[in-house]
């Protein structure tokens, strides 16, 4: 690790005005270093340093700043460094203002340090304040997060995992909730197309977010998603929607937009995503409402079919929960809002522990089947090679 002298001369080579090749190997040299837990708290504890990285984000080579800017995410990765980076290096402002430069190249970058600053409440608190403070606003975030190709340079995916942070904050879920803005809706219809267009480190994080959402939101607020003002359910449902054919009755009874599905009709590829977004249905089902609402849009014969299909050992957990929901009877008189039931600390110990066995089982059928598909393969490739030997043979 750097000791004091060494610090400060190294510090020299971080200026704008520094010879590129003595800088380009400073920054270089201090982006191996954060590859070391203590070597990176150490340079995370040094505010002089943060600034100067800082500000060697606006150096005209690009490797420089493709380097500060690794290095930056490095040192916010460790949450020891955050209150630094926020309040004594004050990297919100022109980290904001990048950002929602459509043609800035290190725009995911700046993402990345956003997520990993807001991870915690009492910075992402700040980083929240920073959002409104700036003239950015939470409104612009969602905007450019919803917009197709708004930066060519970037993906800016990982604005998803920021939006999912910050609705830790009662301020932001207020904000997100706001029917007058109709911001959720804005969401949930940017999760489908990016499904439907297989865009999946993105849909991954708008269903994380949504997933959050949901469950930090009051379940007051459930009806009103899952009413026809906002309609959120067919937004659920259609990524685990295949091709399987329903009886009139059962298609009759569905949201219009998953009648009828064509033959071509595929699910959603990622098992992570599909487990969230029936999390998320299940979080619906809390109240009341929300179980009367998807036992009347007939969500049953979807999760049925899906059921069939599904592979992974989790996902079938989550959705066998669901149906058992759909299906069981409504529970007594003063616990029909499932998030308040009081349950007593025995009882509790034993779904603690009825949940570390379905985890181990759940483990164990995975690797069941990764093993079952590792010999699948290994039986083609064995069979391939023997067609080759044998059009070998014939040659001769």
């Amino acid at each position: 690790m750097l000791d004091e002298k060494e610090t400060k001369d190294l510090l020299n080579f971080l200026k704008l005005d520094t010879r590129p090749d003595l800088k380009g190997q400073a920054t270089e040299y201090i982006l191996g270093l954060t590859g070391n837990k203590d070597s990176c708290r150490y340079l995370g504890s040094k505010p002089a340093f943060l600034k100067a990285l800082l500000t060697l984000t606006r150096d005209p080579s690009v490797a420089i700043v493709k380097d500060c800017y690794h290095t930056l995410i490095n040192l916010s990765a460790d949450t020891t460094a955050h209150e630094a980076l926020i309040k004594e290096a004050n990297a919100l402002p022109p980290l904001l203002h990048n950002l929602l430069d459509p043609g800035y190249l290190f725009a995911d970058q700046i993402c990345t340090i956003l997520t990993n600053l807001s991870r915690n409440k009492e910075t992402c608190r700040e980083v929240f304040r920073a959002i409104q403070d700036e003239g950015v606003g939470l409104a612009r975030i969602v905007e450019v997060f919803c917009t197709e190709g708004y930066n060519e340079k970037a993906s800016l995916h990982y604005l998803g995992p920021l939006l999912s942070n910050l609705t830790q904050l009662p301020e932001a879920r207020h904000f997100i909730l706001d029917k007058d803005r109709l911001v959720y809706s804005a969401l949930h219809y940017t999760h489908t197309v990016q499904c439907s267009a297989f865009r999946l480190s993105s849909s991954h994080s708008v269903a994380s977010c949504m997933q959050c959402f949901f469950f930090l939101s009051p379940p007051a607020c459930h009806e009103w998603l899952l009413s026809d003002a906002v309609d959120i359910l067919p937004f659920l449902l259609l990524p685990l929607a295949g091709p399987e054919e329903l009886s009139e009755e059962e298609n009759e009874g569905l949201p219009v937009d998953l009648q009828y599905l064509p033959e071509d009709k595929r699910r959603e590829k990622d098992p992570d995503i599909r487990n969230m977004l029936i999390e998320t249905m299940l979080l619906l089902t809390s109240t009341k409402a929300g179980r009367q609402i998807l036992k009347k849009k007939n969500v049953y014969p979807i999760m049925r079919e899906f059921h069939k299909w599904e592979k992974e050992p989790d996902v079938i957990v989550s959705c066998e929960k669901l149906v058992q929901v759909l299906i069981g009877d409504e529970p007594e008189t003063g616990m029909e809002n499932l998030m308040e039931v009081n349950i007593p600390e025995d009882v509790e110990k034993k779904f603690q522990a009825l949940d570390a066995e379905e985890r181990k089982q759940i483990e164990k059928e995975r690797e069941e089947l990764l093993r079952s598909e590792a010999e699948g393969k290994a039986e083609v490739g064995s069979s391939e090679a023997k067609k080759e030997c044998s059009g070998e043979a014939l040659g001769r």
